[in-house]
């Protein structure tokens, strides 16, 4: 078993990992830090882990785990990944692993010097819904792609919400651009050349609400929306010229309906729908990670392809202060 730490006590972690680390085959929790004992100890009864802390690197000292659970801020994931990395532990860390794409390099350093897993925890690419949609790019089901079209939206003015605060890394991009961008990548194996862009900012809370895309990936274009104050909103589709897919709940198919991927053709007449029950995004995300510590055979998302993504998004809010294209 590949025993994992929890560092810090947020809503993610309770309401999503943790859960998934319990019920998978290969993984368990073994202990959960927090800057307050009490708060660790509470979680820690709740879930029966046997092991609390009182301080993050109180754990990262500890022989009680293997590896690590990151659900901080964005502003503290690569500080806090480092130090995981630094005293042995591998890490799954949340996403947007950083802010910038530069900020990257020295957990990459970090990972190499001390020959340990560190991953982004996109748990979209180890949704079977995500592996279908690849499969039929690569089988030619639509024919060539030339149109993505992608949309994620929720509402929140809460003030307090970290995606609300720009000094914790909150914003629009940060928490969700980076969906419709990871899957596509994930999906086509390519990589965007050029983006234009527009971005609306909230004058209270300073962070980006609003972003419209266009990035030219070469063969197909991507072209997606993304806001934190619209109606709720899921979806991304593949245009070819033989046909297209529609992901109908993309990102979190428990709270925007079923897991299905339809598969259309060119005149309209014939369709095949992909129906996926609960297929445990996080549960085969925390099991992949575990194989990849033990040095078994596990696709998991590299910190090279994190810089590529992060430099999607770092492209983005430049080009959204400018007319016309901006290169990745």
């Amino acid at each position: 078993m590949v025993r994992f730490g929890i560092l810090s006590t947020a809503k993610i972690g309770r309401e999503l990992v943790i859960p998934a680390i319990q019920d998978a085959e290969i993984c368990v929790v073994t202990a959960i830090a927090s800057r307050e004992l009490k708060k660790a100890r509470e979680l820690a009864d709740r879930f029966s882990v046997p092991h609390a802390f009182g301080s993050y690197e109180e754990m990262l000292a500890s022989d009680k785990i293997d590896a690590v659970y990151i659900p901080l801020p964005t502003s503290q994931h690569i500080e806090w990944a480092i130090k995981a990395a630094d005293a042995g532990k591998h890490v799954l860390v949340e996403k947007p692993i950083s802010l910038k794409a530069s900020e990257i390099a020295p957990l990459i350093a970090a990972r190499e010097r001390n020959k340990v897993v560190v991953t982004e925890a996109f748990m979209v690419t180890y949704a079977p819904v995500w592996l279908k949609v690849r499969e039929l790019l690569a089988q030619g089901a639509i024919g060539k792609l030339r149109q993505v079209q992608g949309a994620f939206t929720y509402y929140n003015r809460d003030p307090d919400n970290m995606r609300n605060i720009p000094a914790l890394g909150g914003g629009g991009l940060p928490d969700i651009g980076v969906y419709p961008t990871i899957t596509t990548r994930f999906v086509t194996g390519k990589e965007p050349v050029r983006v234009q862009a527009t971005t609306d900012r909230d004058p209270q809370f300073g962070t980006d609400i609003y972003s419209s895309v266009r990035a030219d990936f070469g063969e197909f274009e991507l072209s997606f929306y993304i806001s934190t104050q619209l109606a709720a909103r899921q979806v991304m589709v593949f245009h070819g010229t033989e046909g297209f897919i529609e992901v109908k709940s993309p990102f979190n198919a428990d709270r925007y309906g079923a897991e299905e991927v339809e598969l259309t053709n060119q005149n309209h007449n014939q369709s095949q729908v992909f129906r996926f029950g609960d297929s445990r995004q996080y549960k085969r995300e925390v099991e992949a990670f575990a194989r990849a510590t033990r040095g078994e055979p596990a696709e998991v998302v590299t910190l090279e392809s994190s810089v590529k993504n992060q430099k999607f998004i770092d492209a983005v809010y430049r080009a959204s202060e400018k007319n016309g294209w901006e290169p990745v």
